[in-house]
């Protein structure tokens, strides 16, 4: 006999394959779904398919917009990029109010144990926006661990010819933590004592 109903079953399996979403925080959101009206329902419902509908990435740095090229590609200097694995890095650091620049998403380092090399993320995209010329500076802002590390390395080893000073954020992150969970204090020491690489 199956504990849940089919429909709750299904939820709490949806819900479950969240991130950090285990079993029990997936019952727990099944059971406040159901608690809510017909018409809370409705918007948490149409939340999702909106941003589905809306939200893409930037054709030029890889953040997530609305638009063709987001705010910060049309508005900000362009002479210094920032380097992230993700779009969720960009939100931590805009968080700081200290960087004027513009973002590289990656979408993902190199990890050789998962199958990604150089190739499967946005290293090309970041090569041929420095070759269109006036960037004077690349800051690798992945995460301090193995595989942001060799990817840090990876690019400032491409980008060395190009005559582009190539920077790498202070250690003060702890290793093998992610920048989107770092406090401010210490993500605004690491970003701006960073070292050229």
């Amino acid at each position: 006999m199956e504990v849940y109903i089919e429909p709750i079953g299904r939820l709490i399996n949806e819900f479950s394959k969240l991130p950090g979403v285990g079993r029990k925080s997936a019952q727990r959101y099944a059971y406040k779904v159901i608690s809510m009206t017909e018409s809370e329902a409705q918007e948490f419902a149409a939340a999702i398919i909106n941003v589905k509908k809306k939200v893409h990435y930037c054709k030029i740095c890889g953040n997530f917009t609305e638009n063709d090229i987001c705010a910060i590609c049309a508005e900000r200097d362009k002479r210094v990029i920032c380097v992230v694995k993700e779009p969720k890095d960009v939100i931590a650091l805009e968080k700081l109010h200290e960087y004027k620049g513009v973002y590289h998403v990656l979408h993902g380092v190199i990890n050789p144990m998962e199958g990604v090399g150089p190739n499967d993320i946005r290293i090309r995209e970041l090569l041929a926006r420095v070759n269109e010329g006036g960037v004077e500076e690349v800051i690798l802002a992945t995460n301090p661990d193995v595989e942001g590390d060799a990817t840090a390395m990876y690019i400032a080893k491409l980008l060395k010819p190009l005559g582009v000073k190539c920077t790498r954020l202070a250690h003060g992150i702890p290793v093998g933590s992610e920048i989107e969970y770092t406090d401010d204090i210490t993500l605004a020491r690491a970003f701006i004592e960073r070292k050229e690489v």
